[in-house]
C-alpha cells in the first residue's frame, strides 16, 4: 500500500498531537508533580511586595545591607558594626524552592553582629533566604538566594 503525502501529513499531525497531550494529561494526573502556588497565601503577599521593595531600598540607602557568609558551622549572617545588637528584631525565613516541607523561620536574637543558621538545619541545594528586620523603628530587608 503507498501512502501519498497528504496521508503522511495527517498521520504525522496525528501523532504529534497524540504525543502532546499524553505529557498534558500526565503530567496533570500525576501524583510527584507539586501544582501548588509557591506561598499559600500568594495574593496576600503580592499587596505586600511594594512594602519590601521599600524596606530594601532603605536598607541599601542608610548602608545597613548584610552580608551572607559560609562557614564550618553553618550560615553565617553578618549585620554592619553600625548596629546594636540588642536593638535588632526580626525574622530569617528560609524558603526552598524544591521542598516546601523544608523551610523554616528563625527570630534574630543578636548578641553579637552576627546571627549563625546551623549546618544541620542546612540541606545541600538553593535556599532563598529573606531577613526581615527592625532597628530602630525602621524596617529593613534582605533578600538572597544561595547554594548551599
Amino acid at each position: 500500500m503507498k501512502i501519498n503525502w497528504g496521508t503522511a501529513i495527517v498521520i504525522a499531525f496525528i501523532a504529534f498531537i497524540s504525543f502532546i497531550l499524553f505529557f498534558v494529561i500526565r503530567m496533570a494526573t500525576e501524583n510527584r508533580a507539586n501544582h501548588d502556588l509557591v506561598t499559600k497565601e500568594y495574593y496576600k503577599a503580592e499587596l505586600a511586595y511594594q512594602q519590601e521593595i521599600d524596606a530594601e531600598k532603605k536598607a541599601m540607602e542608610d548602608g545597613l545591607q548584610l552580608k551572607l557568609k559560609k562557614t564550618p558551622d553553618g550560615l553565617q549572617i553578618v549585620f554592619p558594626e553600625t548596629v546594636e545588637p540588642k536593638n535588632v528584631k526580626g525574622t530569617v525565613s528560609l524558603y526552598r524552592p524544591s521542598n516546601k516541607h523544608l523551610d523554616f523561620d528563625l527570630p534574630i536574637s543578636l548578641s553579637s553582629t552576627h546571627l549563625l543558621i546551623p549546618d544541620k538545619r542546612l540541606l545541600d541545594g538553593r535556599w532563598d533566604i529573606k531577613v526581615q528586620w527592625e532597628y530602630i523603628g525602621e524596617s529593613y530587608l534582605h533578600k538572597e538566594s544561595i547554594t548551599y
